[in-house]
């Protein structure tokens, strides 16, 4: 679970970037920390760039296949 100590620096968005999930090796459409649905696992990712490929990020096979969830979004203004 992602952690924050100040919490002026984060609001509420309800956008539906926020619900889709991301394959590996796919490009990011935003800038942020994106959690693993499977196993809970986050990463920081930059627009643009492809997510990690599957080899990159393991776990067990159990759990599901690896898909990227975006929990905060960077914003640049």
């Amino acid at each position: 679970m992602a952690l924050y100590k100040y919490k002026e620096y984060l609001e509420h968005a309800d956008q539906a970037e926020f619900d889709t999930l991301h394959n590996p090796g796919e490009i990011c459409p935003h800038s942020g920390i994106y959690r693993c649905e499977a196993c809970g696992d986050e990463i920081a990712s930059n627009k643009d760039n492809p997510f990690p490929p599957q080899n990159h990020h393991q776990h067990a096979e159990n759990l599901g296949a690896i898909k990227w969830k975006l929990i905060i979004i960077s914003q640049q203004r």
